[in-house]
């Protein structure tokens, strides 16, 4: 079948170089693989096969490098491909970016040698969207022209002047993904038709790789092995230029640098005039073929997540290309254009070629740049306010470790203080981190440290006025994402360098803990930390009876906080010493053994408010309604950062699935239909979802999911979605928003403008809608209110960190401090719920107090003000609780990991909630 498409696409011999000559000793795509490059999708496997084959046909031009496996143990590889004398001496160029990446150890007079001998290196990255296909077949062509073409001086220079870094395919289990619904929706031949199956993925598509990652938002965070290995292998090699090769929807064009505004303020003048050099001459290639681009649109420049941002903030430059996609073998468009694989994959490759030729006629001032960028960065360290950042080691220390690794791993300097000090008028605790801001990734520090990094005024004033008018605004991601703010730890910009004594932190983060001795009583686990969260979870899979304190207790001087754990001895087997010592050895935990159960303050270890953790079996919602990347996050948070399996059960599959095997459910966030989305699909499990929650079990609902808890069908939480505030006017009573209301009966839906677009209908029509009273309109004021909607939803916001605090006395907040960060996104904001209906757990500060990082609308910044973000009902014996912001966004949200861990292992069960917390309706 699979030969049949490709002989359809194939019908006649398409050129992807017109009149290149190839060296026959270097293997074709055609004769490694059995198919001609562009007439089917080459598979993860085909793509290391061919990349192998190439290396055995040209081992002295081509090195390949294994950085990594998937989580389906698929190989993630590179390729250096560049003349015979470069790839002998790739070790002493990897060397040379190294020093010329640090003026502290390399003198100006030795720059200048490695500038004028040095090649310049450039990474072209394909395929980290797996359904995004183009890419990776153009990452074929482009290794195969580069090593074949002969008599061409434009490839002679290239091989010269530039090791080219060539990954091939970023995403394999993604690619995979796409490629198993392509085959197995293949016909007699490919289908054009925009939505055939062969195209139309079903949930969760392509895009994301095993755990449902967007892993173009994860180039700071490196919570994925795929991310982790390409950030290892870059840093290595510090490349000059990294392009990024994605694809958009079928009906685009091609985009190539510059980026759209806004750009990140730590991306200096010098690096965005390199962005010309590279567009001009894409440009000259596509106008030479006659395809048409566009540039400065969409594609921003500003969240430091993304493949092409990452790299700015070491000296580099980061490119992102776009290619209209075919998402199969051929697609007819919108203007009745067929567009074919092989045309996509072209221009993909033409563009490849184009930059390998930019980079190598820039050499040297692409390695000049490079070098400006780390001496200025140093000095700008010196001499700008912030010397230092120091984050102590307190609240979560945990947190606090794993903030340090992860900077580490962005090649940061970090030391770690080995005796309590004191800078800028405060004490820092022994452990506590420090980093200089004289150093060559200054500004990737101010990026990911500060609290907020500012967008363009001139593109924030752009932004209001669109929005004035009802258009939609044009950020592209989250405006906020500081990650202290995200692990909810401190960080100090200090206007004086520390010298304290300290030793280098080297990544990867290991975490480190051990139990205080040998206990005859109970071991004690401080709750409210990451590293408490692994133990626990390390526990209940290993066996051990962990009983939990629902309220805060003082022993032997120290405080305990509500939820401490306590593993009694007496009640665990002989075997409780040497499990203790290895959970808390691999989680990192602070475990303090007792042998006593006298405490000076608080609860005894026998008070009915000590309950029994139970060992959960979790069900997590799985597909269609709910976001691909919120399941996946929820998922991976719980599997793979502490180490808790989940059963995925298909939406679909609630209404006959036997719920009684789980003690929690897990609805993540849903698609793009919201609370509605889940309706469609779960209305029918309803009765038998509320029926569970009252014989005992736990519902976490998270964003839209939470509209569907408290939707009329389903009444298991009784808090409303806001409509629009609007200040002098009264509440908007339970009106449905204008997108979702229904025409009153026998009228028809106003068609746009608000009057009939037909001649009058015939008498046997439904009626005209009757006509209103009139009204004047004097003033320009007047008509905007004319046309504002009477009722609306709040504007969607792209993605800020706002702060929210907390009642401690409920069984979610145990061991969180007085106030959480939380990063809000979207346009749902919840009515409180009554205190005879449940309790309010967690709660977004006043508008004064608001907002610590991002752009928000400054009506959402009134309204979203004192409403829930955490909300706790119980049902019967049962309990649900709803987020509505994701606790597990992109798995960043570390600071928020216990709130939901709290939520899905710490219901004490209907015994031990007592007094304030039964709200049984």
């Amino acid at each position: 079948m699979l030969a049949a498409a490709a002989a359809a696409v194939s019908a006649q011999k398409f050129e992807f170089w017109p009149g290149a000559q190839y060296d026959p000793g270097i293997p074709t795509v055609e004769k490694a693989l059995g198919f001609e490059p562009g007439t089917r999708h080459a598979t993860p496997e085909e793509i290391v096969r061919y990349f192998e084959a190439l290396a055995a046909a040209a081992p002295s031009r081509i090195k390949v490098f294994e950085y990594g496996r998937t989580w389906e143990g698929r190989r993630l590889i590179y390729a250096a491909i560049s003349s015979e004398d470069n790839i002998r001496r790739l070790a002493q160029i990897k060397a040379a970016q190294q020093r010329l990446g640090d003026p502290r150890k390399t003198s100006e007079g030795e720059a200048r040698k490695l500038i004028a001998s040095a090649p310049s290196v450039l990474a072209l990255m394909y395929g980290v969207h797996g359904n995004e296909i183009s890419s990776p077949d153009a990452a074929l062509l482009t290794a195969y022209h580069l090593l074949a073409a002969r008599q061409d001086p434009l490839m002679d220079q290239v091989r010269r002047n530039v090791v080219v870094l060539l990954d091939p395919l970023q995403n394999p289990d993604g690619r995979a993904r796409f490629i198993h619904n392509f085959t197995v929706n293949l016909g007699l031949q490919p289908d054009e038709d925009p939505a055939a199956a062969e195209r139309a993925e079903p949930w969760p598509g392509g895009r994301a790789n095993h755990y449902l990652f967007d892993m173009n938002r994860d180039w700071f965070a490196l919570t994925q092995p795929e991310t982790l290995g390409r950030v290892r292998y870059l840093r290595e090699w510090l490349p000059h230029v990294v392009v990024d090769l994605h694809e958009m929807g079928s009906n685009s064009t091609y985009f190539f640098t510059p980026g759209a505004p806004p750009y990140n303020p730590h991306i200096t003048a010098e690096q965005k005039k390199q962005m010309q050099w590279f567009g001009q001459n894409n440009a000259k290639y596509f106008d030479r073929f006659g395809w048409p681009y566009f540039t400065r649109e969409v594609f921003d420049e500003f969240y430091p997540g993304y493949g092409a941002s990452w790299p700015w903030f070491y000296g580099g430059m980061g490119m992102t290309y776009e290619n209209a996609s075919v998402r199969g073998l051929v697609v007819r468009r919108s203007d009745d254009t067929l567009y074919r694989y092989p045309e996509s994959v072209k221009k993909h490759f033409v563009a490849s070629i184009a930059t390998c030729e930019t980079a190598a006629q820039q050499r040297e001032k692409l390695l000049e740049s490079f070098w400006r960028y780390q001496v200025t960065a140093v000095e700008e360290g010196k001499s700008e306010p912030v010397k230092e950042y120091v984050l102590p080691r307190r609240g979560d220390p945990s947190a606090v470790d794993k903030l340090a690794g992860v900077l580490a791993e962005h090649g940061i300097e970090v030391r770690r203080s080995t005796a309590e000090f004191e800078a800028g008028g405060r004490k820092y605790p022994a452990g506590s981190y420090l980093i200089s801001a004289a150093q060559p990734r200054k500004r990737l520090i101010r990026v990911l440290l500060e609290k907020n990094v500012p967008m363009e005024e001139t593109f924030l004033k752009e932004q209001e006025r669109r929005r004035k008018k009802g258009l939609p605004d044009e950020i592209y991601d989250v405006t906020g994402w500081s990650l202290p703010l995200m692990y909810n730890v401190e960080c100090d910009a200090l206007q004086t360098a520390v010298n304290a004594p300290a030793t280098p932190v080297a990544a990867p983060y290991q975490p480190k803990g051990s139990a205080s001795g040998r206990a005859e009583v109970a071991y004690l686990v401080p709750w409210g930390t990451q590293a408490a969260g692994r133990f626990l979870a390390a526990a209940l899979l290993g066996g051990l009876r962990v009983h939990t304190a629902n309220k805060p207790f003082t022993q032997n001087g120290r405080k305990y906080p509500s939820g401490t754990l306590i593993v009694l001895v007496k009640q665990n087997g002989a075997d409780v010493h040497d499990k203790v010592a290895r959970f808390a050895a691999s989680s990192g935990a602070d475990v303090t053994a007792t042998n006593s159960s006298w405490v000076e303050d608080g609860i005894n270890f026998g008070s009915n408010h000590v309950s029994v953790v139970r060992k959960p079996r979790i069900a997590l919602v799985w597909d269609s309604p709910t976001s691909s990347l919120a399941a996946g996050a929820a998922r991976f948070v719980l599997e793979r950062q502490y180490g808790y399996p989940v059963t995925v059960l298909r939406a679909s599959s609630l209404a006959m699935a036997d719920l009684s095997k789980f003690q929690v459910l897990i609805l993540p966030n849903a698609g793009g239909f919201g609370g509605a989305g889940y309706g469609a699909v779960l209305n029918s499990a309803a009765a038998r979802i509320q029926q569970w929650v009252r014989d005992g079990g736990v519902v976490v609902g998270i964003g839209a999911a939470v509209s569907w808890l408290a939707s009329p069908q389903v009444n298991l939480l009784a808090i409303q979605q806001e409509q629009l505030a609007r200040e002098g006017a009264p509440p908007a009573g339970g009106a449905r928003p204008p997108e979702t209301a229904k025409p009153a009966a026998g009228q028809p839906s106003a068609p746009a403008g608000g009057r009939p677009s037909a001649p009058a209908a015939p008498p046997s029509a439904a009626p005209a809608a009757a006509p209103v009273p009139g009204k004047l309109l004097a003033k320009e004021e007047d008509f905007q209110k004319a046309i504002e909607p009477d009722t609306r939803l709040p504007d969607a916001v792209a993605g800020v960190i706002v702060r929210a605090r907390v009642d401690p006395e409920t069984w979610v907040t145990a061991g969180l401090p007085e106030a959480v960060n939380v990063l809000v996104d979207g346009r749902t904001i919840f009515t409180p719920i009554k205190k005879d209906r449940g309790r309010n757990a967690i709660v977004f500060e006043t508008p004064d107090k608001l907002l610590l990082s991002g752009y928000l609308w400054e009506e959402n910044r009134k309204q979203l003000a004192l409403k829930p973000f955490a909300v706790i009902s119980n049902q019967g014996r049962g309990a649900v609780v709803g987020f509505t912001a994701d606790p597990n966004f992109r798995a960043f949200h570390d600071g928020l990991n216990v709130a939901f861990l709290n939520a899905v292992f710490r219901f004490p069960g209907p015994a031990a909630r007592g007094g304030a917390e039964e709200f049984q309706h």
